[in-house]
């Protein structure tokens, strides 16, 4: 027997020996881990975090900033604001009314013109035909689309429950929306100016950006 067969049968041997070091010896647990024993965990206790909300429940209206007969607000830091609305539903509602639509809906290009102009071209026709105002007719609208785009609560709410018929809920304080303007209107447009105001900027408004000056500069001498 040569020197390579006598190593290859070396090498056999002590391949042969360490097996029967391993045979009937138990395997590490974490290489197979068996299921039966698994134990679910058991979690006790309140969840942490806001409670979830229920899908399709109905979100909670939110009030409005001012009454109806706030005519100054409510001598907050928005007084001059307010004053400035009370004025303008006073002496010049027309303006107040155009105002208000092109903060309800910016980037409408000419939409406060536009509305001003219908306001009073229904105002001076019920005026000399009628001896009626006629502008509420176009101006309750905007009651309607600010309190359905805000969620706010409508003057008819008082007579539901949370869990009554929506449909009836929003055709009641519709009809509400339509008596303030018809009844109080200098005071409903007054109403939404302000509301309009403390939600919103005005459509133009520019923020004021401080620049930095430039650093000092010098020239070094040259050589």
């Amino acid at each position: 027997m040569n020197t390579v067969e006598e190593q290859v049968l070396a090498e056999q041997e002590a391949l042969l020996a360490e097996c029967k070091f391993y045979e009937g010896e138990k395997e590490p647990e974490t290489k197979d881990a068996k299921l039966d024993h698994y134990e679910p965990a058991v979690v006790d206790g309140v969840p942490v975090g806001p409670p979830s909300t229920v899908l399709g429940a109905p979100v909670p209206r939110s009030p409005w900033s001012t009454s109806l007969l706030s005519c100054f607000g409510s001598f907050d830091e928005h007084f001059t604001s307010d004053l400035q609305v009370c004025v303008m539903g006073t002496f010049a509602p027309c303006v107040l009314y155009g105002s208000n639509m092109e903060r309800l809906y910016p980037g409408e290009e000419g939409i406060s013109r536009h509305h001003c102009l219908m306001y009073s071209y229904l105002y001076i026709m019920g005026a000399n035909l009628l001896n009626l105002n006629l502008a509420p007719c176009i101006s309750v609208g905007s009651r309607v689309a600010l309190r359905r785009k805000y969620n706010l609560e409508g003057s008819g709410d008082c007579c539901f429950t949370e869990s009554g018929d929506e449909e009836s809920r929003e055709g009641f304080n519709t009809f509400c929306d339509v008596f303030s303007h018809f009844v109080c209107h200098s005071c409903a447009l007054c109403q939404e100016g302000r509301e309009l105001r403390r939600r919103t900027r005005y459509p133009y408004y520019q923020p004021y950006m401080p620049m930095t000056p430039p650093m000092e500069q010098s020239m070094s001498p040259q050589m």
